[in-house]
């Protein structure tokens, strides 16, 4: 598991990325703000998040894989 504010600090940061490149280079870049937020919504519902699956495996941010259960 990761702590939270690391999951929501790389969230901002991808949006406001996305939304930043989708100013200055094109347009295309807004449907990386979309999946963003269709991933955090997601997230809200099912508890499921694939970054958070994806530091876990590297480590990284003091990550740690979830327990398997069963």
């Amino acid at each position: 598991m990761c702590p939270e504010k690391v999951i929501r600090r790389l969230a901002g940061s991808v949006v406001l990325l996305s939304l930043a490149l989708g100013w200055w280079v094109d347009p295309a870049w807004f449907l990386w703000t979309a999946l963003a937020a269709v991933n955090l919504l997601q997230s809200s519902f099912t508890g499921f998040c694939p970054l958070e699956q994806v530091l876990a495996r590297a480590g990284w941010f003091g990550c740690t894989p979830a327990p398997r259960s069963g």
